[in-house]
């Protein structure tokens, strides 16, 4: 493994992008909320749809951050 990929450096960034998803996905479903709630139901449906997917996102890099531990 190069330099650039070391193991300490991939989980760096991997913990990054985790929490940097959480904060995305938190943000999606407050605003989802106030969306449906100002009337805007199909929209508000969509981005929770987007925050559910973005949590995928998140478990498939656990599990990574999971494999780069092994």
């Amino acid at each position: 493994m190069s330099e650039e990929l070391n193991p300490s450096g991939v989980l760096t960034l991997l913990d990054h992008w985790i929490e940097h998803n959480e904060k995305h996905s938190e943000s999606f479903n407050e605003w989802a909320l106030k969306l449906k709630d100002a009337g805007y139901t199909r929209v508000g449906e969509e981005i929770i749809r987007a925050a559910e997917n973005m949590d995928q996102s998140t478990e498939c890099l656990r599990r990574a951050r999971e494999e780069i531990k092994t």
